[in-house]
């Protein structure tokens, strides 16, 4: 299975449903990169229009790149190296396609998803099928606004947690570890 993954930080919902375009954190960066690492992603797409956190962005991984950074912390300049800048998931989709040579199965999370399609494990069925790649997204915000949502094939069960009262509002560091753990698990 060859799984790629996407940040998504425009279109994205806030509270009120609109769209909007979310910042990108350093933490985001670092943390998901090393999940991706660890579970075998072949690229980790940061998905964000704004050419300022493109340099922001920019200048977070070239530190890594450095030769006395990389020396001081080997494993982040390791995990930081699947890292993509992209303008858009359009762009990311396409960029996978023309490495791949066949369209990636795009499969969206959400923990607010009230239908979903398919499993992990029925995602990767899926995909082995198809003999595509898996590109899954998550959101930042409030969630993947609508316009992202029509770029998905399907939309991946959500993350249930044990909570009594129905509260589901991980981190997307979180999402990220957990969904990458049930597909390399089933």
């Amino acid at each position: 299975m060859k799984l790629y993954l996407g940040l998504v930080h425009y279109p994205i919902k806030n509270k009120r449903d609109e769209t909007v375009t979310t910042s990108v954190t350093n933490m985001d960066i670092h943390d998901i990169s090393r999940s991706c690492r660890t579970f075998g992603v072949v690229e980790y797409h940061i998905i964000t229009p704004l050419e300022a956190q493109h340099g922001l962005i920019q200048r977070i991984l070239g530190h890594w790149e450095q030769d006395k950074n990389g020396a001081y912390n080997p494993d982040r300049q390791e995990a930081l190296s699947i890292a993509r800048l992209s303008h858009s998931l359009e762009e990311s989709i396409k960029v996978i396609k023309e490495k791949e040579g066949i369209r990636p199965l795009v499969c969206a999370t959400g923990a607010n998803f009230e239908q979903y399609e398919l499993s992990p494990e029925q995602v990767k069925e899926k995909a082995h099928i198809d003999k595509a790649p898996i590109f899954l997204i998550f959101g930042t915000g409030w969630g993947l606004h609508a316009q992202a949502l029509e770029l998905a094939d399907h939309l991946v069960e959500p993350i249930f947690g044990a909570s009594l009262d129905g509260y589901n509002h991980l981190s997307v560091r979180s999402a990220v570890a957990i969904y990458l753990d049930r597909f390399n698990r089933s």
